[in-house]
């Protein structure tokens, strides 16, 4: 069995979340809703933990799309700072002036 990169299984997972995001939604609006009787509320708790891990939002790790890095990263540039730095030296990010590092 090959080895996969971090890169790759998050990407994996996100595929994943989109893909059952509908469905864990439903599950979890039941189990909220408080007017059904608990029998059907467990069985959807069942069912919910029947679906797999990798479907969860908080399983996905924010990662640098140039790196791979995943600490030290900015959400709106979707890049670590060691990147961000290198890139921002070169002038190839859009609105990022060296200004003293």
């Amino acid at each position: 069995m090959a080895k996969t990169s971090a890169v790759e299984k998050n990407k994996r997972r996100r595929k994943t979340v989109a893909q059952q995001a509908a469905k864990r939604a439903a599950l979890k609006a039941t189990i909220m809703n408080q007017s059904l009787p608990i029998e059907e509320r467990f069985k959807a708790t069942l069912k919910l933990a029947d679906l797999p891990r990798d479907g969860s939002k908080t399983r996905i790790r924010n990662r640098c799309e140039v790196t791979g890095r995943p600490r030290a990263f900015y959400r709106k540039l979707k890049m670590s700072r060691i990147a961000l730095r290198e890139l921002g030296n070169l002038g190839k990010v859009p609105g990022v002036v060296k200004s003293s590092w």
